[in-house]
C-alpha cells in the first residue's frame, strides 16, 4: 500500500520546489490536505499490469487520487492520462478529478481503475519525457493485445518487432522465436512470426527509447490510433460509432472513417436523453447545409459519457489554459456544470519546458536492456549492485539520496566557475542515458543533456537518436543555446540526409498542390457548363498523378523515419539511402511522360472554357479567391512540369555529393539520367506553357487589353519606372514584350488592374542613356518611329537590365516576323494619343496610396506579382519567373521580429517570389504571406545580438525578419532560394537550358 504521507512527488526527490506535479496549476501551489473522513483503499493496475493500492479518503477528489498514482510514477507530464473505471451500469466511464471520489465508486473494493492514456496528441514528439513515450507505447502494446487497434499484417508485424525490441534488444534468432512463442501481442501471432522476426532484424543497435519512438510514429499513422469507439445511430437507424480526437468529433462505419467535423465547424455539443446533438457553423462556401445533427445512442448515460470526453478533448487541445468555473446561479441551475479540470496541451509544453531536470530515471518491467537505456549507470550506484529484482519503490530512495549528493557537487563546482560535469562509468558497454552528462547552468541542469566537448557520446561512440527531440521544437519557441547543440548532435549528420529531407518537405508542399488541383477539378465535375473534353483533359492528368505522388511521398517519409532511427552517420545502414526510392518511382514517373507532355492542353481548355462561358468564368475566379488557391490557378495546373525539374536538381545535388564508390550512387545517377530523358523531352512544351501562363495571367492584371495571348508573344520583363511628362516624373508599370512595350498606371477600380495609356512598337526602336540630358538620374529614352520616351529608373542596375532587354528586344523584333502590335490596337479602345497621354493628370493621393505598406488588406489582385513591383519600384524578367519555378522550397524555420524576444516555429513555402506561413505542413491554407520582391537577404551583425547559429536576416526599408534553419545544408539552401528572388537577374542566363525569345 502506498501511504501519502510518505510518498514524494517527482520534482521533491529531484530537490525542485514543492509541488503537486503537472496536475497543479501553479508550479509552486501546495497540494489540498487529505479532507477528514474514512479512509478507504483504491486499486490502481498500471500500464504495465501491475497494481497499486492508494490509502485515501473518501471524501477526497479524484484529483487527489490522480495525483498520487502520477507521483507513485514520477510522471510529469500526466495530463496525457486518466484513470477508468467500470461503472456500475458496466460502462466505462473516467474518473472526475472535481467531484469525491465517493460518490463515484459506490464499492470501492469490487472496483480496480486503470491508469491509461486519455489524450492522444497528434505528434508524440510533442511529449517530451522518455517515460511518457515509455507509457504511450505500453497503450499501444495493451491495444494492439486486445484488438483495440485494428491495421494490415504488416503494419501489426513492424509494430510487434518494436515492441520486442526494446524488451529483449537486438535480434537472435532462436531467442527472438521463443519470446514469441512465450508471449502474444497481437491475435493470430503466429501467422506472423516470420515477418516479425523479419523486421526485428533490421532494428539492431535501437535502444528501448528509440523502439518506442518508431512504434508511436507508425502508431500515430494508423486510422484507428487513439480511437475509442462509442456506439450510435443515425436518424435513418444505420449502424455507426462516434468518437473524439485532438482534430474534432469523427464518425465511423465499422472501422472506416466516413466524416469528421473539425473543432472549428463545431458550434456547440449537447444531448437530450438518447440523442446527441452537434450543432454547427454556418458554411458560406456552401448553399445548402445542416444546421443540427443528431445521433441515437445506446442511453442516456452513453450521451453523457462521449459528451463529457469532447469536452474535455476540445478543452486539452484547443484552449491555452484551464477553463474558469462558471458562478453557480442563485435560483435555478440549467444544463451540466461539469466542466474540464487540469493543464491544458500547451500548459503541459510550456511547464515541462521550463522545469530544471526533464529525464527521471524508471524500470521497464517487461524490458532486458535496463541499463542500456533509461536506468543511468552512475558512479555512487552501478547497475551490478542493484538486485536481479527491483521495483520502483526500491529504487527511488538510493536515487534520491544520490541526486541530492549530485545537487551539492553541483554547486560547489559552480563556485569554482566549472561549467561542464560529466558522468560515466566503464559499467555500461552500450549506454545512451541522458543522466551519463549533465550540463552545469546558472540555472542549473538543462534537460539532463550534456553540452560540453567530451559528452556528446555515450561511452561506446553512439550518438544519442535525433528522434528523441528535434533542433525546432514544435510548440514555436526556442531552447538555449547548449540544448540546441546537443540536439544537432543527435541528427544525422551526412548532407545525404539533408538532401533527401529537402525532397520529403518539398513533396508534401507539391502533394497539397495536387489536392487543390483535385479540388478544381471537383467543382468542374459539378458545373453542367463545364465542357466534356475539359472534364476529361483534367481527370486523365490529375487523378493518376495525385495516386502516383500520394504512394511516392508515403515511400519517402518512410525512408527518413528509417534514416533518422538509425542516427550513427558515420555507419551507412540499409536505410541511409535515397537513390533506390528515387529510380523506382522516376521508373513509374516515365510511364507518365506521355500525359505530361499533355498538360499544355489544360491551359488552353481552361481558358477556351472560360471565354465561352461567363458562368464556368466566375467560378474559376471564385476558386481562385479562396484561401487554398494562394498563387494562382494556373500555376497550379504547370506544377507537374515544375516538378521535375526539382527531382532534377536533387538528383544533380545528390550525384556531386556522393564519391562514386559509395552505394547509393550508383541508383542516384541512374535515376538522374532517366529524370533528365523525362525533362529533355518536356523542355519545349514547359518553356511555351510558362510564357503562356504568364500571358494568361497579366491579361488579368490589365484593362484595355484582350488579345494580349496570341501566337508568337513573349513575355520578356515587368517593372515599375518614372515616365517624364510635362507634369514631371509620373510612377507608369511598364510591360515588355518580343514585339511591344505598354506602359500602364494602376487604377482606382475595386480589382486595383493597370490601366493601359500607351503602346511603344519595338520594330525599329533605339535605346540611348540621356541622364545628363534630362538631368535626372538612372534615366534613358526610347526613341520609336513616331514617338520618343523619356523614362528612368530607380538605381542604376535597374536602368541596366531595362536597356539590356530592351536593344535584344528591340534587334529580334527587326530581324523576325513576330506578333503584330498592331493587334492591339482595337482593343486599347480607352487609349488616347501618346502626346495626350503624357499630359494625362494623375491624383497626388494616387501617387502615395501606391507607395503605402503591403501589408493592408488588399482587394483582389492587390498582391500578385505585378503589384508587389509597383510598391516596391523594382522589376521582374521572365528569367527571373523561370528561375522561380525551379527554386521551390519548403521546410520548418523559426521566425523572430525585429523588436520581440521569442521565435516562432513556422512551416515555410517560397514560391512565386514569396514566403508562405503555416503553422504545421498539414494546414490547408497560409497564415500570411511576404512577397520577397525589394528584400535584402543578408546575416546578421554582432551589433544586432542574435547569438544563433544558422540565422538569415531580410530587410526592407524598416522591415526587419530574422530566420533560423535547422542545419547549414537548410541555411545555404534557403539563403540561396530567397536571394534567386530578391536580386532580379540580368540577361546573363542562370538556368543551364535557358530559352531565347
Amino acid at each position: 500500500m502506498v501511504d501519502p504521507k510518505l510518498r514524494s512527488s517527482a520534482g521533491q526527490r529531484l530537490g525542485a520546489p514543492e509541488t503537486l506535479g503537472i496536475s497543479t496549476l501553479d508550479p509552486g501551489h501546495k497540494p489540498p490536505a487529505m479532507p477528514p473522513g474514512r479512509h478507504i483503499s483504491i486499486r490502481v493496475r498500471m500500464l504495465d499490469d501491475t497494481e497499486e493500492i492508494f490509502d485515501v479518503s473518501q471524501r477526497a477528489s479524484g484529483k487527489v487520487l490522480f495525483d498520487m498514482v502520477c507521483s507513485h510514477l514520477n510522471l510529469i507530464e500526466g495530463d496525457y492520462f486518466g484513470l477508468e473505471f467500470q461503472h456500475r451500469r458496466k460502462m466505462s466511464v473516467w474518473l472526475d478529478l472535481l467531484k469525491p471520489i465517493g460518490k463515484q465508486i459506490r464499492r470501492p473494493k469490487h472496483t480496480v481503475l486503470r491508469f491509461v492514456v486519455k489524450f492522444f496528441p497528434p505528434d508524440h514528439a510533442q511529449l517530451i519525457e522518455e517515460l511518457t513515450r515509455y507509457l504511450f507505447a505500453l497503450q499501444i502494446k495493451y491495444d494492439l493485445a486486445t484488438g483495440r487497434l485494428p491495421c494490415n499484417d504488416a503494419s501489426a508485424a513492424l509494430l510487434v518487432s518494436h515492441i520486442i525490441q526494446s524488451e529483449i534488444g537486438d535480434f537472435e534468432e532462436t531467442q527472438c522465436r521463443q519470446h514469441l512463442l512465450n508471449h502474444s501481442y497481437i491475435p493470430d501471432q503466429m501467422a506472423l512470426i516470420d515477418k516479425i522476426m523479419e523486421f526485428h532484424h533490421k532494428h539492431m543497435g535501437h535502444t528501448p527509447a528509440e523502439s518506442d519512438f518508431q512504434l508511436l510514429e507508425i502508431a500515430r499513422r494508423l486510422e484507428m490510433y487513439g480511437i475509442r469507439l462509442h456506439p450510435a445511430k443515425d436518424r435513418e437507424g444505420t449502424k455507426l460509432s462516434l468518437a473524439v480526437a485532438h482534430t474534432g468529433i469523427l464518425v465511423f462505419q465499422g472501422h472506416t472513417k466516413i466524416n469528421a467535423f473539425n473543432w472549428s465547424k463545431v458550434r456547440k455539443l449537447s444531448f437530450k436523453r438518447k440523442r446527441f446533438l452537434i450543432k454547427l457553423r454556418p458554411d458560406l462556401s456552401q448553399s445548402t447545409y445542416q444546421d443540427t445533427l443528431e445521433f441515437l445512442m445506446g442511453s442516456r448515460d452513453c450521451c453523457k459519457v462521449f459528451w463529457k470526453i469532447c469536452v474535455e478533448y476540445h478543452a486539452f487541445f484547443r484552449l491555452f489554459e484551464e477553463p474558469k468555473p462558471k458562478p453557480k446561479p442563485i435560483i435555478l441551475s440549467r444544463g451540466s456544470s461539469f466542466r474540464f479540470s487540469g493543464r491544458t496541451q500547451k500548459q503541459v509544453i510550456d511547464y515541462v519546458k521550463e522545469t530544471e531536470f526533464k529525464k527521471i530515471p524508471f524500470l521497464r518491467k517487461h524490458s532486458k536492456v535496463q541499463h542500456t537505456n533509461n536506468l543511468s549507470p552512475l558512479p555512487s550506484l552501478r547497475c551490478s549492485e542493484l538486485p536481479k529484482e527491483v521495483s520502483v519503490t526500491q529504487f527511488v530512495p538510493h536515487y534520491s539520496w544520490l541526486v541530492g549528493k549530485m545537487r551539492l557537487r553541483i554547486r560547489t563546482l559552480e563556485q569554482c566557475n566549472l561549467k561542464f560535469l560529466c558522468f560515466s562509468t566503464p559499467t555500461a558497454p552500450k549506454s545512451n542515458s541522458p543522466l551519463l552528462c549533465h550540463s552545469v547552468m546558472s540555472h542549473g541542469l538543462v534537460n539532463g543533456q550534456s553540452q560540453g566537448d567530451g559528452c556528446g557520446q555515450s561511452p561506446n561512440g553512439r550518438q544519442p537518436s535525433p528522434l528523441t527531440s528535434p533542433l525546432l521544437n514544435d510548440m514555436g519557441a526556442v531552447r538555449t543555446d547548449d540544448e540546441d547543440e546537443a540536439r544537432r548532435k543527435r541528427f544525422p549528420t551526412d548532407k545525404a540526409y539533408f538532401i533527401a529531407k529537402e525532397l520529403l518537405t518539398t513533396e508534401r508542399t507539391y502533394v497539397k498542390d495536387l489536392e487543390v488541383i483535385t479540388s478544381f477539378q471537383g467543382m468542374l465535375e459539378k458545373e453542367e457548363a463545364t465542357p466534356d473534353s475539359l472534364k476529361t483533359v483534367i481527370l486523365s492528368n490529375f487523378d493518376p498523378l495525385y495516386k502516383f505522388h500520394s504512394g511516392f511521398l508515403r515511400e519517402v517519409e518512410q525512408r527518413l523515419a528509417l534514416w533518422e532511427g538509425r542516427s550513427n552517420a558515420h555507419i551507412k545502414g540499409d536505410y541511409q539511402r535515397i537513390g533506390d526510392v528515387m529510380q523506382k518511382n522516376i521508373q513509374g514517373l516515365k510511364q507518365m511522360t506521355a500525359a505530361l507532355q499533355k498538360h499544355s492542353e489544360v491551359l488552353l481548355e481552361v481558358e477556351n472554357a472560360c471565354r465561352a462561358s461567363r458562368k464556368l468564368e466566375g467560378l474559376c475566379c471564385d476558386f481562385e479567391l479562396q484561401k487554398v488557391c494562394y498563387i494562382p490557378l494556373n500555376i497550379f495546373l504547370l506544377r507537374p512540369l515544375h516538378r521535375l525539374l526539382h527531382y532534377k536538381q536533387i538528383l544533380e545535388r545528390l550525384c556531386k555529393h556522393y564519391p562514386p564508390t559509395h552505394g547509393d550512387f550508383r541508383d542516384c545517377r541512374a535515376a538522374l539520367a532517366d529524370m533528365s530523358e523525362v525533362v529533355s523531352q518536356l523542355q519545349g512544351s514547359m518553356i511555351k506553357m510558362e510564357n503562356f501562363q504568364k500571358l494568361l495571367e497579366l491579361k488579368k492584371d490589365l484593362i484595355g487589353v484582350d488579345n494580349l495571348a496570341v501566337p508568337g508573344r513573349e513575355f520578356i520583363r515587368l517593372g515599375c519606372l518614372s515616365k517624364l511628362s510635362g507634369k514631371g516624373l509620373q510612377q507608369r508599370m511598364f510591360f515588355l514584350f518580343n514585339d511591344v512595350l505598354l506602359y500602364t498606371s494602376r487604377g482606382m477600380t475595386s480589382t486595383n488592374q493597370f490601366k493601359v495609356h500607351g503602346k511603344l512598337p519595338l520594330r525599329g526602336m533605339t535605346i540611348r542613356e540621356s541622364s545628363d540630358e534630362w538631368g535626372v538620374p538612372h534615366a534613358f529614352t526610347l526613341v520609336g518611329q513616331r514617338q520618343s520616351v523619356v523614362v528612368a529608373a530607380s538605381s542604376l542596375s535597374e536602368m541596366e537590365k531595362w536597356m539590356e532587354d530592351l536593344k535584344m528586344a528591340a534587334s529580334l523584333a527587326d530581324k523576325t516576323n513576330g506578333p503584330s502590335s498592331e493587334l492591339l490596337a482595337s482593343s486599347l479602345s480607352d487609349i488616347k494619343t501618346l502626346e495626350d497621354s503624357a499630359l494625362e493628370p494623375e491624383s497626388e493621393d494616387d501617387l502615395s496610396a501606391s507607395r503605402t505598406s503591403l501589408e493592408r488588406q488588399a482587394p483582389p489582385r492587390g498582391n500578385t506579382t505585378v503589384h508587389v513591383c509597383w510598391h516596391r519600384n523594382t522589376s521582374v524578367s521572365m528569367l527571373d519567373f523561370s528561375i522561380a519555378v525551379e527554386n521551390q522550397l519548403s521546410g520548418n524555420l523559426l521566425r523572430k521580429f525585429k523588436n520581440s524576444n521569442g521565435w516562432q516555429k513556422l512551416w515555410v513555402v517560397f514560391t512565386n517570389f514569396s514566403l508562405f506561413f503555416y503553422k504545421t505542413c498539414q494546414d490547408d491554407y497560409p497564415l500570411a504571406s511576404l512577397p520577397l520582391l525589394g528584400y535584402s537577404a543578408t546575416i546578421p551583425t554582432e551589433s544586432e545580438n542574435i547569438h544563433k547559429d544558422y540565422v538569415f536576416k531580410l530587410h526592407f526599408k524598416s522591415h526587419v525578419y530574422y530566420f533560423r534553419s535547422e542545419s547549414e545544408y537548410s541555411f545555404e539552401r534557403w539563403l540561396e532560394v530567397i536571394r534567386s528572388a530578391t536580386v532580379s537577374s540580368c540577361r546573363n542566363p542562370r538556368r543551364k537550358d535557358p530559352h531565347a525569345f
